[in-house]
């Protein structure tokens, strides 16, 4: 058994813990049935008449196009395009679910969008496309660049999904961000910072291994050598084994990226399946297939004591917390809300956004990844953390003006940044733009705007 978060302390049995887990996805299509979806597009600015609709729209707006016909960046100051977030999905690789198509995907990509409102202020727009061509995909960023801030790349196949960033992020001059790479990268850091601290371990000394080799974990790997972990102290684990250099179906010419890490990380020279992965290592970082039992018990157990375990499959973490706790564990995290210690995207991504949207950023670094983590884990060890506690909690709204501006001042610092604003000015514009978006949502929803789910649904 383990304790619930917050301030319940009765312990939770395991029948009880597996009905809490599957709540979520058991209430899930009933209350997406009653409010047909998740976001909706409101004006924001006022209408009482035809003289109002003659400024917003016909004849008023052609002035507006006009400028901005001479200058293409006013575009960033007369229209929303400032704020706009393309989510860009072709539905290869969704949420644990694999494969299942571009309309399939597009509840992932609405709660994409939500997140990035509610929690950032940003309007994003779910843009599921009927292609699996990775140039098309590439080619339709470019096609929409003049509408938006930004472009959110989202559940690609791999190694597809590596090539789509690497090339978009070359052609546009906007952000484009793969939040499967950068974003879950970016919280684990995070997660990583205070864990490594409450462990009692210096990062420089520890040995991490990495479970799974797909977008989330390459990434990571990058991360966390550019924030300074040894590369050589890095483990990582694909579906076949123990990566390491030489082994024949790892080549520079399939999977570059991974060859290029099989190069530089496992100083040790291990070989061999995943359990030999497990010994003697201080930190294990999964994001791979769903559980349970992807991970065992008995693995768990070869790590060192003050051992860290982030299972941050989903929907389904790799191994249950409560079994890792078991097997010796001491700091479990998982990517879920109703575990304690969730490594949760949407720390990221809205607040990272926030921050280079508000300085017309060109595009978004690791190391901008980099400043937002520590931002985060900054966050929380300043209101105290513990075993179970790491993280903030997305209710903790006041961390995210604080991310958008460390990514914000990183934009600037890099020579990225199309307008250069001080700190306390970037951080009340975040501050106010996150704060409208959550106040614009409690008003619809006290003046029965948004309706409340009639009870049976939530049984």
């Amino acid at each position: 058994m383990i304790p619930r978060s917050g301030k319940e302390e009765r312990e939770l049995t395991v029948e009880e813990l597996l009905a809490k887990a599957r709540k979520p996805s058991r209430l899930a299509p009933a209350l997406h049935r009653f409010y047909g979806g998740k976001v909706q597009v409101m004006p924001k600015c006022p209408i009482t008449g035809s003289d109002d609709i003659a400024i917003w729209y016909t004849p008023g707006a052609a002035a507006v196009c006009r400028e901005i016909q001479e200058d293409r960046d006013k575009s960033f100051e007369l229209t929303n395009r400032w704020n706009y977030v393309a989510v860009v999905t072709d539905g290869t690789r969704v949420l644990g679910l694999g494969d299942i198509g571009p309309e399939a995907a597009m509840p992932v990509m609405e709660g994409k969008a939500l997140l990035f409102k509610h929690l950032g202020g940003v309007d994003a727009f779910p843009i599921c496309l009927k292609t699996r061509d990775p140039e098309e995909i590439i080619r339709v960023c470019e096609l929409i660049e003049p509408t938006f801030g930004g472009i959110n790349l989202e559940d690609l196949e791999k190694p597809k999904c590596f090539h789509v960033l690497e090339k978009a992020r070359e052609r546009l001059n906007i952000p484009v961000w793969h939040d499967d790479q950068q974003g879950t990268a970016t919280v684990i850091l995070a997660g990583l910072i205070n864990a490594f601290k409450i462990a009692g371990k210096q990062p420089d000394e520890s040995l991490i291994t990495l479970v799974g080799a797909g977008a989330a974990n390459i990434r990571t790997a990058y991360v966390l050598i550019e924030w300074g972990m040894k590369p050589g102290n890095i483990i990582m684990v694909d579906s076949k084994g123990i990566i390491y250099p030489g082994r024949k179906d790892i080549t520079e010419v399939e999977s570059p990226w991974k060859y290029d890490l099989a190069q530089i990380t496992n100083a040790e020279g291990r070989t061999g399946d995943i359990s030999g992965a497990f010994k003697g290592v201080d930190a294990v970082v999964a994001a791979s297939k769903p559980g349970p039992g992807t991970i065992k018990k008995e693995w768990i157990g070869r790590m060192n004591e003050n051992s860290i375990v982030f299972a941050c499959a989903n929907p389904i973490p790799e191994i249950w917390p409560w079994e890792a706790k078991e097997a010796g564990a001491r700091i479990i995290a998982t990517g879920r809300s109703d575990f304690p210690n969730q490594v949760n995207n949407c720390l990221g991504f809205p607040a990272i956004f926030r921050g280079v949207l508000d300085v017309r950023a060109k595009t978004v670094t690791d190391d901008m990844c980099i400043a937002a983590a520590r931002e985060i884990a900054a966050f929380a060890e300043e209101r105290g953390i513990h075993e179970d506690d790491l993280l903030p909690r997305t209710e903790e709204w006041e961390v995210f003006p604080r991310v958008a501006v460390a990514c914000a001042l990183k934009s600037i610092d890099q020579g990225v940044a199309r307008i250069k604003p001080g700190r306390q000015e970037i951080y009340e514009r975040a501050a106010a733009i996150i704060k409208n978006a959550r106040e614009s949502l409690k008003v619809l929803m006290r003046e029965g705007l948004i309706k409340p789910a009639p009870p049976e649904l939530l049984k």
